[in-house]
């Protein structure tokens, strides 16, 4: 080799180590100039502020170079009240930005440009704002162990325009809309971020090794910001909202609601937030199902206080915030539901949570719900009992040390009292998560312990869970093992939620990916996971599966994903039998899965998805099949529809329906259908103003065919004496239609359609057409309107502003 080739390659390697090895920095400025938020750059600050350049890609050729041509310029800025980011994004073919107008936290088809703040230099947690080439905002907080959460809504401002060299974008970020320290001088995390839609490709200007999991470890430095004095962060939002009620059953009714949310910032690391008076009533409707399992149906969380910066409060998954204003705790008794609509009243809440400059987050919420009477209907018999639901007081107490830029340790304690002789709880846990300095090795895992006190003469419960994982966490293989242990009365039903107790685990994990594009893929990673689950009391196993699974990315990106379950052994269901204790079980015979997915690449007006998949069980005519078809269709960059159809049949299903009355259990084999069909639509004016439909129609039926009696070796036999009809039949119809206005920063009209019905019968027919009859029609149908505004109330705009008092006339 020539020495020249030999000079060259040490080039190659000496300035890759530089470019990969170090800390891209930034330094930033103090300006007393006034920033116009348009997008034009014309301030002076902007001339002689340092840039930020040569993005690297994330994905999918993981560490190329961005191309000349779709070179980025970033730039900052700073005063005492905000962060302010100048970005050009040059396109050499700005024909092809691709720019859908969609609701605030939705990317959709659309370029963006991005910010990532991190106040503490910790690796740990980040402040991520985007906005799209069309000027829709999204922000969020990423940390390692739950990614990327969008359910923050801060107030920032930000503007777009399209260019002759292809788009720019500039925004004020207050940093009340932040977290850091309170030192003097500031040292922050910084990543910038950019795609580049039309190509699906993703940069970054601080390099992100795709073999490392941990994102926020590899960020820039920001440097700069010193001495800064933030105004006092003190936010009000008033809402009122008018509701009318009607059927055709009931007079039409109006109901008034107004209330108050409060947001304080005690210092610039820690924030109040308060909601006096709350109004949820224009939250999404929940996709409800014809529950035949042995365990309650979970509910994603849609109310914005219970889900926004809310990280904290999540450690050790000990938090089901559905819990609180949400159904009450009964135990409802055969035939049993709530009637619809029936919710424990919520009085207020308030949660408290930041970080201290040594790493240390303290978060605290607490709740309280109004005395309720709670009305439940026997769905067999029409009759409906009264009972009562006490005042409750529901607190989450957590203490979170981060430490290495990547490692944390947290405690966590939650509390539920309930006024009089009533069932109180008490759960805490230990959580931890340890890296390797160089993030190539995790040990991670936590003890719960859980205490209840019972009301009366029945016995106060405590018990214990807890889990160990060890793996590689870098590279193109990565493997897991672990194990996990639940005691018999491990509860944390009060204020989260867990179905099974009782039994041990064992697992192991491993998976390879590619790093960067071969010929016939963008991306491609194979998984491999085998689980085992034993009962505590018996050593019998509970689960024991298989799997082997791929995800695959074509170079039209397209993607492709197909895998394959397998249950090779008979377990056992202490759970279906509904028995006191869980002391009987059922046998599941040995099974199969499999399944392949199918998705499109969305930057195609049209797109679809396909989802095929089928179970096959060692008995005979047992099977399981269904999929789900997703056409999607975007007319232009306003307006798109979304259609779902998923269809789902189990033959010779086998479930619990009764206890007899010699006290028997009683199962049955089932032939069980259900039919989802859903549409979203949308219709964007503007990145402020939107029109949205979301329609549901969800239909599922269970015909018993013959009747079981459990043994109690896990086995079923014959029952030719049980006659009671215990087949099942619901229908379920919801249409939301609403408008959406954000008028100015953080306030909002909102207007809302809905109507709704569900049907539950014994006896029905199988006819697709009569069923969705019944279910729209306007005897069974709700209806819902509402009208509803809230206002953003900053109290440093409000606090000098002087009251002119009118002059009054000289009398003669």
């Amino acid at each position: 080799m020539p020495k020249y080739s030999y000079f060259l390659l040490y080039a190659l390697l000496l300035f890759s180590s530089f470019v990969f090895g170090q800390k891209k920095t930034l330094h930033t400025k103090l300006i007393d100039e006034k920033i116009i938020i348009d997008g034009k750059f014309d301030e002076k600050a902007w001339q002689s502020a340092e840039v930020a350049t040569d993005f690297i890609m994330l994905n999918p050729d993981n560490g190329k170079p961005i191309a000349h041509e779709k070179r980025t310029e970033v730039r900052i800025v700073y005063d005492n009240t905000a962060v302010y980011v100048a970005a050009k994004l040059y396109d050499n073919e700005p024909n092809k930005i691709l720019s859908e107008l969609t609701l605030r936290d939705n990317f959709a088809v659309a370029d963006h440009f991005g910010v990532w703040f991190n106040g503490f230099n910790d690796g740990q947690q980040e402040y991520r704002f985007f906005v799209s080439s069309a000027g829709v905002q999204q922000d969020g907080v990423y940390t390692e162990d739950k990614g990327e959460d969008f359910t923050i809504d801060a107030i920032w401002d930000s503007q777009v325009i399209m260019t002759d060299f292809g788009w720019a974008v500039e925004m004020k970020i207050p940093f009340a809309a932040l977290r850091f320290s309170t030192e003097k001088k500031q040292t922050w995390g910084l990543n910038f971020y950019r795609e580049i839609r039309s190509a699906r490709q993703q940069y970054t200007w601080s390099f992100l090794d795709n073999k490392i999991t941990n994102e926020s470890t590899q960020a820039g430095i920001l440097e700069g910001i010193e001495s800064i004095k933030t105004p006092t962060r003190l936010f009000f939002i008033p809402y009122a909202s008018q509701y009318l009620y009607t059927s055709s059953n009931e007079k039409t009714t109006g109901e008034f609601k107004g209330g108050l949310d409060i947001k304080y910032g005690i210092n610039d690391a820690f924030t109040l937030d308060a909601i006096l008076i709350p109004d949820f009533g224009q939250t999404k409707f929940d996709n409800v199902v014809l529950n035949l399992t042995a365990f309650e149906q979970q509910f994603t969380e849609n109310r914005p206080f219970f889900t926004e910066g809310t990280d904290l409060f999540s450690k050790g998954n000990l938090l089901y915030t559905r819990r609180i204003g949400g159904l009450p705790l009964y135990k409802l008794g055969d035939n049993e539901d709530f009637v619809e609509g029936t919710n424990v009243k919520l009085l207020n809440a308030v949660k408290i949570s930041g970080r201290t400059k040594n790493g240390l987050g303290i978060g605290v919420l607490n709740a309280v719900t109004e005395n309720t009477a709670v009305d439940i209907i026997n769905y067999e018999t029409g009759d409906v009992r009264t009972e009562t639901e006490p005042v409750a007081n529901f607190n989450v107490f957590t203490l979170d040390q981060r430490f290495n830029k990547n490692s944390s340790v947290s405690l966590v304690n939650t509390n539920v009292t309930r006024d009089g002789e009533y069932r109180d709880a008490n759960v805490s846990a230990l959580v931890w998560d340890l890296n390797t300095k160089a993030n190539t090795y995790n040990i991670s895992g936590d003890y719960k312990y859980s205490y209840i006190n019972e009301t009366g003469d029945i016995n106060n419960k405590t018990g214990f869970n807890t889990s160990l994982n060890l793996g590689e966490t870098s590279g193109k293989y990565r493997y897991s093992v672990g194990g996990n242990y639940v005691s018999d009365d491990f509860d944390i039903n009060d204020l989260g939620i867990n179905f099974i107790t009782h039994y041990h685990s064992l697992y192991a994990n491993s998976s390879y990916r590619i790093i960067n594009p071969t010929k016939r893929f963008n991306t491609f990673q194979a998984f491999l996971n085998g689980y085992s689950e034993f009962d505590n009391r018996t050593g019998r196993i509970q689960a024991g599966n298989l799997k082997l699974y791929f995800n695959i990315t074509d170079k039209k990106n397209d993607y492709y994903g197909f895998g394959i379950t397998a249950c090779p052994l008979e377990v056992y269901d202490f759970y279906e039998p509904r028995s006191y204790n869980e002391e009987k079980f059922v046998t599941i015979p040995e099974n199969y899965y499999t399944y392949f997915y199918f998705s499109s690449n969305y930057n195609r007006k049209f797109a679809i998805d396909v989802n095929p998949s089928i179970t096959v069980f060692d008995e005979e005519d047992r099977i399981t099949y269904g999929f789900s078809l997703i056409p999607r269709y975007r007319f232009n960059d306003k307006i798109s529809l979304v259609y779902n159809f998923t269809y789902n049949q189990q033959d010779n299903n086998i479930g619990w329906i009764d206890f007899d009355d010699d006290g028997n259990t009683i199962f049955a084999r089932r032939d069980r259908v259900t039919y989802i069909n859903s549409v979203q639509g949308k219709y964007s004016v503007n990145n402020k103003m939107n029109f949205n439909l979301n329609l549901r129609y969800y239909w599922s039926y269970a015909t018993n065919h013959e009747i079981l009696t459990l043994m109690d070796d896990g086995s079923l036999e014959e029952n030719t004496a049980y006659t009671e009809n215990k087949n099942s039949n619901l229908n379920l119809w919801n249409l939301d239609l609403t408008y959406s206005w954000w008028f100015a920063p953080g306030s909002q009209v909102s207007v809302l359609y809905r109507n709704s019905s569900a049907l539950f019968t014994r006896d029905f027919d199988k006819n697709f057409n009569n069923n969705l009859s019944d279910a729209v029609n306007n005897e069974n149908l709700n209806h819902i309107f509402s009208i509803s505004v809230r206002y953003f109330i900053d109290y440093n705009s409000v606090k000098n502003l002087k009251i002119t008092k009118p002059k009054t006339r000289e009398r003669f």
